[in-house]
């Protein structure tokens, strides 16, 4: 009896560690099963979220330029500030010369229609001197 209960427990510590080595061996390749059945679920997800990345960062890219640029322009016209007052200031001198040009000319139409030299033809020019000269 005591070879049969022997026997038994022998099956059983046997049947226990083949259990355990099957586990044991088979175990790493369900483990990589499992790995690789989700990569392969999320690996498209990942790919579209990269390239979303990617086209998001082109955008923003664009979007910095052109505000570094409208940036740059600003401060070129903050900068310009001189010139345009410079301009300003020659405008004023402009007007007023031509204020005085427009006075000065509506006197002298006022005198000369009055004079009696008005009415005397003017004389022609003197003739431009002869760029031969004799020697």
């Amino acid at each position: 009896m005591e070879d049969q209960e022997m026997q038994l427990k022998v099956k059983r510590v046997t049947d226990k560690f083949t259990e355990s080595m099957y586990v044991l061996a088979n175990e790493p390749s369900v483990a990589l099963y499992r790995l690789q059945e989700h990569v392969r679920r999320s690996l498209p997800q990942l790919v579209q979220h990269k390239t979303d990345m990617q086209s998001w960062e082109e955008q923003s890219q664009g979007a910095i330029y052109s505000v570094e640029y409208a940036c740059s322009a600003v401060k070129s016209m903050t900068n310009s500030i001189l010139y345009f007052k410079s301009i300003e200031t020659l405008l004023r001198q402009t007007i007023h010369l031509k204020d005085q040009m427009s006075a000065f000319q509506g006197r002298s139409d006022v005198s000369v229609s009055s004079s009696p030299i008005a009415s005397q033809p003017i004389p022609p020019p003197p003739p431009p001197p002869s760029s031969s000269s004799s020697s």
